[in-house]
């Protein structure tokens, strides 16, 4: 693989990785019915940064600016994957979290809608696949992503 395809392939799985693990929760939540908790939506924050990032490091493509904005994505994707590893461990009973577990309530009447909303426990994964839950897969697959994005934009650095 040549530098440039590197480079390439790195700014790629900046906007790919992000995106994909926003489109699995989003489609476990409104297909599912797979609610998130408190640290889920945590964990949702910095994927979105990271697509922001992902799709300006695509507009400006340079090396300097083009490469910080990806290097920035990695980071927000690897801050994903970390509060994911912390919140698997929370519903492994490894530790316990910090938060209190509340459900978020949106528009409408603010009683109605505390009422009506799912209760969404941190500490419970509502569902897994091989022993790991949505967060832990959410740890793999962020951490792993970041530390290639971040490999791929070394070798694609070193070769320029």
């Amino acid at each position: 693989m040549t530098s440039v395809q590197s480079r390439n392939a790195a700014y790629a799985l900046a906007l790919i990785v992000p995106a994909a693990l926003m489109a699995g929760a989003l489609i476990s939540q409104y297909g599912f019915g797979l609610y998130p908790c408190e640290m889920c939506w945590w964990q949702r924050y910095p994927h979105v940064a990271a697509i922001v990032l992902a799709v300006l490091a695509l507009t400006i493509r340079g090396k300097g600016a083009g490469d910080l904005a990806v290097i920035l994505a990695a980071i927000c994707i690897g801050a994903s994957g970390l509060i994911g590893g912390f919140h698997a461990g929370v519903e492994y009973g490894w530790w316990e979290g910090i938060t209190s577990c509340a459900t978020m309530a949106s528009g409408g009447n603010p009683l109605d809608a505390i009422m009506n909303a799912p209760i969404v426990r941190c500490d419970v994964a509502p569902w897994s696949l091989l022993g790991i839950s949505l967060a832990g897969y959410n740890f793999l697959l962020s951490i792993g992503g970041a530390v290639l994005i971040f490999a791929l934009l070394g070798k694609g650095r070193k070769g320029a």
